[in-house]
């Protein structure tokens, strides 16, 4: 008789130990009653931890749910809250903070004391947000200095226990998956191709993009054609080049580096399409190349509604990098669409732009103050439509089963043909 049985059936008289043989019935059907009521205890474990991420059995988004993503990369902390608002979200919350989480890794291969400390402390502020509004469905990862760092398991195991988060360390290509899926809708789809970037801290990624071919009236489907991730980024490059004193020559040195990492790269797409330079477009996605266009914009204070989605020419690009090499380290920190946080970073910034215009000359470069916070949102949001539907069809074919099944013999046919 299996064990299940005898646990529901309590012993008809007591036993010699003093009712023994009766509670420890009672506390096997208990066990037994815990086990037939998962939600309620996924529900206990929602209010203690009430920023780890949902699952799909736990989770049944609605136009109510909260979705949150969270950024922890080499120089920057992001979060942001949203709710669904269409094919698209409304954000409910956000925060930024520069932690600079890689200053030092270049050199010493793993993420200092005081880094570490910074990037906890914004992480609580993330994780008292992340309560405080109730989302309920949270993605949080990690990007390059993590990826890298000797340490890097170590820190995410900290920040378990400091702060609830759970840090996922994303590959890169997961990293530029997500930073195309961010800027996706700010492609131009009358071109043939674009090349995405995103200048990170640690890492850059590029995303050759084809538009493909939709028939009628469907919109065309952007396709990653092929991909890089370069192991340099503005905190890396600065830290190996200088970032306060940066004069022509280390400019261009710097320019020269990020050139030759990127030439097997530029073999490869020019190998598969010859005539992949006509018709195409740039979109940046980074904090160097929203920088660029808001002192291209003459700025007084960084406007997020100005920049994304801002059209700029590469001349225009150049004057805004000349300008800023003829500043000097205090002229950079005092420009409000600089500051004291990237007066340092920003020329390595340049240069790494610089060097992917060179390679890839195009007419047109678009401004994205967008990327992976926002990729991982909208992937959220179509995971859980794709489930909505899967859930819906299987209630219909469930439906039409029970239909088939009682009714006569001629309605069965279809239903076995599936």
């Amino acid at each position: 008789m299996p064990d299940e049985t005898r646990a529901e059936t309590p012993p008809k008289e007591p036993t010699r130990t003093g009712g023994r043989g009766r509670r420890g019935a009672r506390r096997r059907q208990r066990r037994k009653s815990d086990l037939a009521q998962p939600e309620s205890r996924a529900d206990n474990s929602k209010k203690q931890k009430p920023v780890a991420p949902q699952t799909e059995a736990t989770t049944r988004p609605d136009e109510d749910t909260l979705y949150a993503a969270l950024d922890l990369g080499t120089n920057n902390c992001r979060l942001l809250i949203a709710r669904r608002n269409g094919d698209s979200f409304r954000v409910v919350d956000a925060y930024s903070r520069i932690v600079r989480l890689g200053e030092g890794l270049a050199l010493t291969g793993e993420l200092s004391q005081a880094a570490m400390d910074r990037a906890v402390e914004a992480l609580l502020i993330c994780a008292t947000k992340l309560e405080r509004r109730g989302a309920t469905r949270v993605r949080t990862i990690a990007t390059a200095a993590c990826r890298t760092a000797r340490n890097g398991a170590l820190f995410i195991e900290r920040v378990k226990n400091e702060t609830g988060l759970e840090l996922e360390i994303v590959t890169t290509q997961e990293e530029a998956r997500l930073a195309l899926a961010g800027c996706a809708p700010l492609l131009d789809r009358s071109c043939a191709s674009a090349l995405v970037f995103d200048i990170g801290g640690g890492s850059t990624e590029l995303i050759w993009v084809g538009m493909g071919q939709g028939g009628g009236q469907r919109r065309k489907r952007p396709q990653v054609q092929d991909w890089i991730s370069l192991p340099m980024g503005v905190v890396t490059l600065a830290e190996r080049h200088g970032g306060q004193h940066v004069p022509g020559e280390i400019y261009e040195n710097m320019v020269g580096e990020v050139t030759e990492a990127l030439a097997p790269f530029m073999q490869r797409l020019v190998e598969a399409d010859p005539d992949m330079a006509s018709g195409f477009h740039l979109l940046g996605t980074s904090g160097t190349v929203t920088t660029i266009a808001g002192v291209h914009l003459g700025l007084a204070r960084y406007d997020r509604t100005r920049v994304d989605g801002l059209w700029i020419s590469p001349d225009e690009v150049q004057e805004v990098t000349r300008g800023l090499l003829e500043l000097d380290f205090a002229g950079r920190a005092a420009h409000p669409c600089v500051g004291e946080e990237r007066a340092d970073l920003v020329l390595a910034g340049c240069a790494i732009f610089e060097a992917i215009a060179r390679a890839w000359p195009a007419e047109r470069l678009r401004v994205a103050d967008r990327g992976l916070r926002e990729g991982i949102l909208l992937s959220m949001m179509q995971a859980d439509t794709l489930r909505g539907r899967r859930r819906r069809r299987r209630r219909r074919r469930k439906a039409r089963a029970q239909t088939g099944a009682n009714g006569p013999a001629s309605n069965m046919a279809p239903e076995a043909k599936e």
